[in-house]
């Protein structure tokens, strides 16, 4: 297990990532930052992941203002934008891949992740994320298994490829990951 390892969501933003545009990366990573804060977390809290990946991190993100807040008002929309900034710099840290496209509405997944060397956008494996605000084991376990479920619809074409399921409870803060 990495454990005090640092996980600065700034980094989605910094261009650092080959296939996720800085601007997107900053946006994911300041929905984060406004789900975190929203449970009262501060600067460095320690978010436990679990699964197939066991590490806990010392969270760092950008600093939030009204204006960060005010327009993430859609809690649900947010959650899930925090979510994947989450699993997505979970995946670069703690995986061989990296997130290389967004997934088409209907695959049952979010992101085709690859080889961030690969010149050509060769999928490797696939990446459904979901985020829960406040909740508890039960209710991310429920999502993690739903989420499951749901990334058997990209199977038929892409089922010898494995299939990432992220969810993240901010309100812990913790992220449950499973493979299949």
């Amino acid at each position: 297990m990495t454990s005090g390892a640092e996980f600065d969501l700034s980094y989605l933003g910094s261009g650092s990532i080959r296939y996720v545009p800085p601007s997107y990366g900053a946006n994911l990573a300041e929905a984060a930052g406004v789900c975190l804060e929203s449970q009262g977390h501060d600067q460095g809290v320690k978010i436990q992941v679990r699964g197939h990946i066991d590490a806990d991190y010392s969270v760092e993100w950008p600093s939030i203002t009204e204006d960060d807040r005010r327009f993430r008002s859609d809690e649900p929309k947010a959650t899930e934008e925090g979510a994947s900034g989450v699993a997505i710099l979970l995946v670069e840290l703690e995986t061989p891949y990296s997130v290389i496209e967004i997934s088409r509405k209907g695959t049952g997944i979010d992101y085709w992740l690859g080889d961030s060397s690969d010149v050509a956008f060769q999928y490797k494996a696939r990446m459904e994320v979901s985020g829960i605000r406040n909740g508890d084991s039960r209710e991310v376990n429920a999502r993690v298994n739903q989420k499951l479920n749901q990334t058997k619809a990209s199977d038929d074409l892409y089922g010898n490829l494995p299939a990432y399921v992220i969810v993240v409870e901010f309100g812990t803060p913790r992220a449950e990951v499973r493979m299949r």
